[in-house]
């Protein structure tokens, strides 16, 4: 089974667009495989300017293929308003013309995680924390360090390992930080695995976009930070579970 995998999409259709075409030119399928499932990990709005236009944008890919959506940290605070910085005026207003849409109902009642094949999905961390905000798992941030912070609990990768192992999980994909990362926990302790992105060679001369990858094995237990499919280099990732990819679409022509 092929899984591609988006993050912190931010309200930003023209990303989300760019991923949805890119995933099915014939040099992405030839290079990473068949997609047979989308996980989105969260943040579909706030900040950005077109949050209709970005649910449109999911629905059809809703139609399209089958689509797992987990809750992010911007999308709780939009349904239960909530103060959170990063939107200006204008993001604000747009927002609030999405409450009296249908497409809100795309946001209502998202798990806070998913899990498939040893792998869990979640926005933002592992952790059982109880009820209180920042300490829920879309709040949850990886960290050098853990304790309280005013932008969600900190953890450490070392109780990610262990949150996963007491519920028999090798790997954690997740999104909330907009950079992307690989922790593996190898014999010798855990290490922070350099990603090493790098031009995929178009199969066709007609191919809209170019991309950079970068490869991990899924050998050892790993955590997976996707970075952000916003902005002019959209990021997302794809797995058949033996084998994950970071993906940048480094051109939008």
């Amino acid at each position: 089974m092929g899984a591609v995998i988006f993050s912190d999409v931010h309200a930003d259709p023209v990303a989300i667009r760019a991923l949805a075409s890119c995933i099915k030119t014939q040099s992405f399928l030839q290079t990473f495989g068949n997609v047979d499932l989308m996980v989105n990990l969260g943040d579909l709005v706030h900040r950005g300017y077109h949050p209709l236009e970005t649910l449109e944008v999911i629905r059809t890919l809703s139609h399209e293929y089958r689509l797992v959506s987990v809750l992010g940290n911007h999308d709780h605070a939009f349904l239960n308003r909530l103060p959170v910085s990063g939107s200006d005026v204008a993001s604000i207003y747009r927002h609030e013309q999405l409450r009296v849409s249908p497409l809100i109902s795309l946001l209502d009642s998202l798990p806070m995680e998913w899990s498939d094949n040893g792998m869990l999905f979640v926005h933002g961390g592992p952790l059982e924390m109880g009820d209180q905000t920042l300490r829920l798992k879309f709040w949850q941030r990886l960290s050098n360090t853990a304790g309280e912070s005013v932008t969600g609990y900190n953890y450490t990768a070392a109780m990610a390992f262990d949150a996963l192992a007491v519920r028999g999980l090798t790997h954690m994909c997740f999104g909330h930080q907009h950079q992307n990362i690989c922790c593996q926990k190898m014999p010798g302790g855990i290490v922070q695995k350099p990603l090493d992105f790098r031009r995929v060679t178009s199969k066709r001369e007609d191919d809209e976009y170019d991309i950079e990858a970068a490869r991990v094995l899924l050998d050892v237990p790993s955590l997976l930070r996707v970075g952000g499919c916003n902005g002019v280099e959209p990021e997302f990732a794809y797995t058949d579970f033996y084998t994950f990819w970071f993906i940048r679409i480094s051109s939008r022509n």
